[in-house]
């Protein structure tokens, strides 16, 4: 897998520890990776399962994905906090609308990044898509910037050792989101929109509420 060519130095050895290390525990399928844009500021919208689901998305990308973590993990140890943002990640406070979080969110787009976000909100145990929230669409509208629909398939299993799961990352075709941020229809429609993306790359049986009757996606 070849290097995201704008990334962080720290990002870069993690990315050749990594390419070292995966394939003790899965086969990795990458697919779509020409949807992400070569430059400028995107969001790349993903499902979320209980598996690594951050670490194979931000390994499969072309560039390096910066992640909102929750906030605790800042508060464990400075260290950790300095290796955290270092490697892209800024923190973001739990139940409740975190306007700093959203402003950083902003600015990384802004600035020409690429922001991951999973619109669920929380992890699927079952593994099915569920309900997208509104934070990815609002970001993405206020800050003008396209989304990258994406999946991580089976990642749950890299947890099994001994195993060496086939997990499969897919992008999909970017979205240009339209309307004003501050109109629920708006919101609502493009939040639709977005998830509709999310599920066409999940295998039958795994879109939730989302699942067509015309089904696309294959594993």
């Amino acid at each position: 897998m070849s290097l995201p060519h704008d990334a962080s130095r720290l990002w870069k050895a993690l990315h050749r520890f990594i390419t070292f290390v995966l394939p003790l525990f899965c086969r990795l399928q990458v697919e779509g990776r020409e949807h992400i844009p070569h430059s400028g500021g995107c969001i790349v919208a993903c499902n979320h399962s209980m598996g690594p689901d951050y670490l194979m998305l931000g390994y499969a990308s072309t560039r390096q994905i910066f992640y909102m973590a929750k906030s605790e993990l800042f508060q464990i140890h400075p260290w950790l906090s300095r290796f955290l943002g270092m490697a892209g990640v800024f923190p973001i406070k739990r139940g409740q609308k975190d306007l700093e979080a959203i402003g950083t969110a902003e600015e990384l787009v802004l600035a020409g990044r690429v922001l991951g976000m999973f619109p669920e909100g929380t992890r699927s145990r079952s593994g099915c898509l569920q309900r997208g929230k509104s934070g990815v669409t609002r970001i993405a509208m206020a800050a003008q910037t396209p989304v990258v629909p994406a999946v991580v398939i089976n990642s749950r299993a890299v947890f099994k050792l001994g195993q060496r799961p086939q997990v499969v990352v897919r992008f999909g075709p970017s979205l240009t989101l339209q309307g004003n941020p501050q109109d629920k229809v708006s919101l609502q429609q493009n939040t639709e929109a977005i998830m509709y993306a999310i599920a066409d790359l999940l295998p039958p049986g795994q879109r939730g509420p989302y699942e067509r009757s015309n089904g696309k996606a294959k594993l």
